[in-house]
């Protein structure tokens, strides 16, 4: 009774809604999923993207981040189903590297066609002969997507900090 007075067992923290192997995990990686999407097929619709490397960059990023949300999700699905717990440090890791890459290319690669609409838009006012609205939808969409992975990094850098 006193050995175990004396050394107290760790007390964990709870699972917070948005990191891995939870509901609001599950809701972050499908709506980075679906925007990424969003942002691909937009972009796919239009015939003249790829004369912009800007653009090209911005489908291989969306690209990236819809294909890392996707397996994700299915990894948050799987630790829901059997009610698993993903906090092991490895895998906190893996999730939080694969979420800073992912991140900082959706973010450079939304605002270099950011950068681009702009100019095509305000600077040339060439809009006529180009999809700018398709353009400046699929970079909204692309934003969006990197808003939603931003809380899924941050909640995985800080319980990999934590520990």
């Amino acid at each position: 009774m006193t050995e175990a007075a004396e050394t107290p067992a760790r007390v964990r923290m709870k699972d917070v809604q948005g990191m891995p192997g939870t509901a609001g995990g599950l809701v972050l990686r499908l709506f980075q999923f679906f925007f990424a999407v969003a942002a691909l097929c937009v972009m796919a619709t239009t015939s003249d993207f790829t004369s912009v490397t800007a653009f090209c960059y911005l489908v291989a990023a969306v690209t990236l981040q819809s294909l890392w949300s996707l397996c994700l999700a299915f990894v948050d699905v799987y630790a829901l189903l059997v009610k698993r717990c993903l906090r092991n440090r490895q895998v906190t890791c893996l999730f939080a590297i694969g979420d800073g890459i992912t991140a900082t290319l959706t973010f450079a690669a939304a605002c270099s066609s950011a950068g681009i609409t702009v100019l095509i838009g305000n600077d040339l006012n060439i809009c006529s002969e180009n999809h700018c609205a398709s353009f400046e939808t699929a970079t909204a969409m692309a934003f969006i997507s990197w808003f939603t992975v931003s809380p899924s990094f941050l909640l995985n850098f800080w319980s990999l900090a934590s520990r």
